[in-house]
């Protein structure tokens, strides 16, 4: 498979270490771009619901490959979300080549970008509340696991799958209302600041859209996730798209990273991810 090479790509929400990372399709994903500004945008390493006894070879691999890309001069930043805050302590810090950066602001093709992970606008990742988030974060992985297993029943008698976890968030008011407001903040926030380009994470819900308020202006953009949706966001030829993931695409070439993907976490593997990120990892 030949390489694409897109200016910039924007990764979010993996969340590395849960049964519902899609660590092999992202592997394969990451296995077909060089791109110039790789940004990981946020809860790429699950440490709410990180469990030594579950970190697969695959989800090993993904780390391994985006630390190959930084040494073969791919520019990667990463900026800690909530489900990853840890890694806030050693914002400023080159890690492996890996920039650790709160927010990041750049000026591509002339237009000034805002991009964060976006959990500060979020009170339920703060305080008492961030609690019970966490024990909804773990509530949340079994239902994807659950998800998983009925989804390959179905397969297997010719039904369409299905996504427990999208049913459950559109049938909640709240929850449709916390994300209009999430996004409408973003997008406030840039406008009044001046940016061309509002990017995020946080809600998994990969977006593009022009916005405009009385005072203004700006693009918003959603990376989504890698649990259910599969995307990313990727810049190319001064233009935004959201890369969805397809398995068919990828069928007639299996990277050489694939070989030992289904093979269960093994010491050796783990000691190959530099001590100062595993440490981060509560054991």
């Amino acid at each position: 498979m030949t390489r694409r090479e897109p200016k910039v790509v924007v990764i979010s929400d993996t969340h590395l270490g849960t049964y519902g990372c899609h660590a092999k399709e992202l592997l394969q994903y990451l296995d077909s771009i060089k791109p110039e500004i790789l940004v990981l945008n946020g809860d790429i390493i699950d440490i709410w619901n990180f469990k030594v006894r579950y970190f697969p070879q695959s989800h090993t691999d993904v780390l391994r490959k985006i630390l190959k890309m930084a040494s073969q001069g791919v520019t990667v930043f990463y900026i800690p979300g909530n489900h990853d805050e840890k890694i806030r302590e050693y914002i400023g810090l080159h890690l492996g080549g890996i920039k650790i950066v709160e927010k990041l602001i750049l000026k591509i093709d002339n237009k000034k970008y805002w991009i964060f992970h976006g959990d500060v606008f979020d009170a339920t990742t703060r305080g008492t509340a961030k609690l019970i988030a966490k024990l909804g974060g773990k509530g949340y992985d079994l239902l994807i696991w659950l998800n998983h297993i009925i989804n390959k029943t179905l397969l297997f008698f010719g039904k369409e799958k299905m996504s427990f976890s999208k049913k459950v968030k559109s049938g909640v008011k709240k929850a449709v209302a916390w994300i209009n407001n999430f996004e409408q903040t973003a997008i406030d926030l840039a406008i009044e600041n001046h940016y061309d380009y509002v990017i995020c994470g946080h809600i998994h819900q990969p977006q593009i859209r022009e916005c405009t308020n009385q005072h203004g202006s700006t693009t918003y953009l959603n990376s989504g996730d890698w649990i259910e949706n599969l995307t990313t966001l990727e810049y190319d030829q001064k233009a935004w798209s959201i890369y969805h993931y397809e398995k068919s695409k990828f069928l007639a070439s299996v990277p050489k990273e694939f070989k030992s993907a289904n093979k269960e976490p093994n010491q050796e593997a783990l000691s190959e991810i530099p001590e100062s990120i595993y440490e981060l990892m509560p054991i």
